[in-house]
């Protein structure tokens, strides 16, 4: 089965729809990796993300803001022959972005971003208390290069 590879944005669109959580990529001071799972929200420019102020993953984008962000979806064990073990496969949709995180500071900037976040898991906006918007670290990937790979489903 072929691999197919392109970077059409109405499937880059839909497949991150049904991404409930993505995996981002960061090399720490030491060279070393480091993949942490995100929620995350898309409007079709940029992908946004949140989380606490401090920490590992805080102390390497301060340092290192290059970042792959990886998705998949549809997954489905596939077979030629039952038994074969080698014609096993699995049909996947994934997306890989690449680029560098920018941290947003302004209030009404992450208050914006934190809704695009909410409406892609419960189709709603919110109001938020100033204290939650303070002191949650919101940031957004300045996409350089991303790519669709999918096997099975063409």
């Amino acid at each position: 089965m072929k691999k197919k590879l392109h970077s059409d944005p109405a499937v880059i669109k839909n497949i991150l729809h049904k991404c409930d959580s993505c995996f981002m990529g960061m090399v720490d001071e030491n060279n070393k990796p480091y993949v942490v799972p995100f929620n995350f929200g898309f409007d079709g420019n940029h992908l946004y993300f949140h989380s606490g102020t401090v920490g590992k993953k805080m102390n390497i984008l301060n340092k290192n803001n290059n970042v792959c962000v990886a998705f998949s979806t549809d997954q489905e064990l596939f077979h030629r022959d039952d038994n074969v073990a080698c014609s096993y496969g699995m049909k996947y949709r994934s997306v890989l972005a690449f680029g560098k995180i920018e941290f947003v500071t302004d209030y009404e900037q992450k208050v914006k971003i934190l809704n695009v976040i909410m409406q892609k898991y419960t189709g709603k906006d919110f109001k938020y208390n100033a204290p939650a918007v303070n002191n949650v670290a919101v940031y957004k990937l300045l996409i350089e290069d991303i790519t669709v790979k999918e096997l099975g489903y063409f």
